[in-house]
């Protein structure tokens, strides 16, 4: 009986040795799968039971068991009934992680929004666009390398836009050209356009010095929002989602996701360590939120001066619950409104004959990154360093997590669309479309 109990108490203290260790693990898995489900359903008006299927299929957020509450727009998920996380929805903010009780029930404000234009033609409104065959156009081979990446590549929409007019489109079963897909990191790219925005209407220059009060009596105090926004500050970060790091505990942890980049040392020379980080561009949002007066005039300008203005009426911008926007992954859109970001930049910042930042803007976001070897901007991604050998140097892209793209090639006038669960072949994707257009 005593070795009975002996091995019973040893157990008991193995497994709350466990418990203890994976702790922190299971907060973040727990809120992961609180966070997506909430966004899923609530956001993009999927269901439950596909959410689990789809975006919360794999290891280990497959081990949370998710619950919602339709009436209150909560999710709830579980590790192991050791740890519940819940995520709740707010209109005009989408879904945000709540850590305490009170977060529930917090008053909040919400973005103004400018309403669809259903009239004007596709792009710059929402009617159906006037059809325009190419001469020029293998359809049948633009159709088959589209179709090439479905199926067990994962991919949920494609939209291929040839001036300014839609040439190819393609769902996935339960997707539609009106469904709202994440953009994760493109969501960056998002947040890189406000600045050029900024820096058009004379708010802001970005070779001023960052405006961070804890910065100015050290070395950081150097550190220009150009270098940010390039993610060349030389400050510490760490960017790991397979583990927990600075990145995993800022989007799952944290109230206000601006500050904990802000606190870091520098471990680089500012303008000489390229590194990506999260948690600059969320640094970079709360630089945006300081030119404002109100909060409420920060919500509202990304819509009211990019985002509406363009006509991406289904973009939804999440926020933290200190009400900053999260610029680092949590943009919201239909693939044909990805396209019309791809296309802003595409004409050079013009949309439909009003400038909305200056045309050298996008030289600057394409200008390489010094020590990221040819592959990044700012906020943007870059083939300046010939990594897509089959595919133009000066294509340029916004990057999301699993496989989102939003590609622009300027010579061919073309942007190209991709949303998706996985990561494909990009250079023989691009390169089949490239070849259909003769």
């Amino acid at each position: 009986m005593k070795i009975l109990k002996r091995i019973l108490l040893l157990l008991v203290i193995t497994v709350t040795i466990a418990v203890i260790y994976n702790y922190p693990k299971l907060n973040i898995l727990a809120g992961y799968s609180a966070k997506n489900t909430a966004s899923s359903v609530f956001v993009a008006n999927r269901s439950l039971a596909y959410t689990d299927k789809t975006d919360n299929n794999f290891s280990p957020v497959n081990l949370a068991d998710d619950k919602i509450n339709e009436n209150h727009k909560i999710a709830t998920s579980s590790a192991f009934g050791l740890l519940t996380r819940k995520a709740i929805y707010r209109e005009g903010l989408g879904a945000v992680l709540t850590l305490s009780k009170e977060d529930e029930t917090a008053a909040y404000l919400s973005p103004k929004r400018k309403a669809p234009d259903h009239i004007t033609p596709y792009p710059y409104g929402n009617a159906a666009q006037k059809d325009t065959v190419f001469n020029n156009i293998d359809y049948n081979k633009l159709n088959n390398t589209v179709a090439s990446i479905f199926g067990k590549r994962q991919t949920r929409a494609v939209v291929v836009i040839y001036k300014d007019q839609i040439i190819a489109e393609k769902y996935a079963k339960g997707f539609n050209k009106d469904s709202r897909i994440l953009g994760w990191s493109m969501t960056k790219s998002v947040l890189s356009t406000v600045f050029g925005v900024m820096q058009y209407q004379q708010k802001l220059h970005v070779m001023d010095k960052a405006p961070i009060d804890s910065w100015q009596n050290d070395e950081r105090k150097n550190i220009t929002i150009h270098n940010l926004l390039q993610m060349n500050s030389g400050l510490q970060w760490d960017e790991n989602y397979d583990e927990i790091s600075d990145a995993t505990k800022m989007l799952f942890l944290e109230r206000d996701m601006t500050k904990m980049q802000a606190e870091k040392p520098l471990t680089g020379k500012v303008n000489a360590s390229w590194n990506y980080s999260s948690g600059t561009s969320n640094l970079l949002s709360g630089i945006v939120r300081k030119q404002f007066t109100t909060h409420q005039d920060y919500l509202d300008y990304w819509y009211t001066d990019l985002i509406d203005k363009i006509g991406m009426n289904s973009m939804i911008l999440e926020t933290d619950l200190a009400g900053n926007y999260v610029a680092s992954s949590y943009a919201w859109a239909t693939p044909r409104d990805w396209g019309k970001f791809g296309l802003l930049y595409l004409h050079q910042g013009n949309w439909n004959g009003e400038q909305i930042f200056a045309k050298d803007w996008v030289k600057y976001i394409t200008e390489p990154t010094p020590t990221s070897n040819g592959t990044y901007g700012a906020q943007f991604w870059l083939n300046a360093g010939g990594r897509l050998k089959d595919v133009p140097k000066n294509m340029f892209f916004a990057d999301g997590y699993q496989g989102q793209r939003v590609y622009i090639l300027p010579d061919q006038d073309l942007v190209i669309v991709r949303m998706a669960l996985s990561w494909m072949d990009e250079n023989q994707f691009l390169k089949g479309i490239l070849e259909s257009i003769k």
